[in-house]
């Protein structure tokens, strides 16, 4: 992998990473941009404990534009884009409208191809595994940042997710606090570490998985399942069977294998609803461990975390999608119609023949 940094025509840092040890990265913005203005601010609700990010400049974020204006397509004659280069194997850059920056974190975009009409599934194993690459290098470069806490590289993929550019990209948050999510996550590792005498609440949770009816694939280094409490329709998470706190601990065998295991899961989500469906939207989410203290969460050291994905929909069947209506939405409770183990036996029946 070959990485170049540079910088856009408004002080923005674009990245290329590309598989080619010879390329030459020397492209230059032609746009006439003036520099990013945001006003992203977190916010501490006193109530629930959680943070909220508040960033007005959003409202002016590109919105569905047609193809030939996508700014993620590489820029070609008088069409100019974020990426000044006439093509790319991946590019990340600093998100023109962040919902976090300068003191209160940091937002990029991660363009997994060039080709506009693609998708994370239509990649090849070298692509993916450059795409791994990529999330690997800014998690370690990110975390290095005093303002960062916690690096979460995610997808969302579909219109009905919230998606407004069709182009194939991912986006890396890096929050200057622990998420609540994460928090709730260290909090039950902490209470049965010490409830056991020692054990790992995340190698307790794999093993019993392992030995059940949920398991949807597994190989020498990896373990996809649908959980036992699934909060969603279809579900994934995908683990390593060597814990390790984030992408940066992964092996070379467990890099080597990532891209046949993921990809097979992609395409097992599209077939999930059959041919005729559209593609499934999905949302993917790396969990990584917070790279501040964790001195509030009594007993639990870095290294207990476990690096796992989440993969899942929110299509609940053919032509009907889940929503996040009262329960859910005013009490964080949410109701799943589509029991695990059905979900399980659904995502083996469309493997890849």
């Amino acid at each position: 992998m070959k990485k170049t940094s540079t910088r856009l025509a408004d002080g923005r840092e674009l990245i290329y990473y590309d598989s080619r040890d010879d390329t030459v990265r020397d492209a230059v913005d032609r746009r006439p941009l003036d520099r990013t203005v945001t006003t992203s601010e977190v916010r501490r609700d006193p109530l629930l404990g959680d943070a909220v990010a508040i960033a007005s400049h959003r409202q002016g974020r590109t919105y569905h534009p047609p193809a030939d204006e996508c700014p993620l397509c590489p820029s070609e004659g008088d069409r100019l884009s974020e990426i000044p280069d006439s093509s790319y194997d991946v590019a990340v850059f600093e998100n023109r409208f962040p919902s976090l920056a300068g003191d209160s974190g940091r937002c990029e975009v991660v363009c997994f191809t060039s080709d506009h009409d693609a998708s994370f599934a239509d990649l090849t194993e070298e692509q993916a595994g450059l795409v791994l690459e990529a999330w690997t290098d800014r998690t370690a470069e990110l975390s290095h940042l005093p303002s960062v806490e916690q690096v979460f590289c995610f997808e969302n993929r579909g219109a009905e997710i919230g998606v407004t550019l069709g182009h194939p990209h991912g986006q890396i948050y890096a929050y200057p606090f622990t998420t609540p999510r994460t928090a709730l996550m260290l909090r039950s590792l902490a209470a049965h570490k010490e409830g056991t005498g020692g054990e790992n609440l995340f190698d307790a949770v794999l093993e019993k998985e392992l030995a059940g009816e949920r398991v949807v694939l597994e190989t020498d280094h990896w373990v996809a399942f649908v959980p036992y409490a699934a909060h969603w329709p279809y579900e994934v998470h995908l683990y390593p069977r060597r814990r390790v706190p984030d992408l940066l601990g992964l092996d070379e065998e467990a890099r080597t294998e990532f891209p046949k295991v993921y990809l097979e899961l992609l395409r097992r989500f599209d077939r999930i609803f059959g041919e005729r469906e559209p593609r499934t939207p999905y949302i993917s989410a790396w969990h990584q461990a917070p790279f501040g203290t964790l001195e509030e969460f009594d007993g639990v050291v870095r290294d207990d975390f476990a690096l796992h994905l989440e993969l899942f929909t929110i299509r609940r069947t053919s032509g009907k999608l889940k929503f996040l209506a009262g329960s859910e939405s005013g009490m964080s409770v949410f109701i799943n119609d589509v029991p695990p183990e059905a979900a399980a036996q659904r995502l083996r029946e469309v493997a890849s023949s």
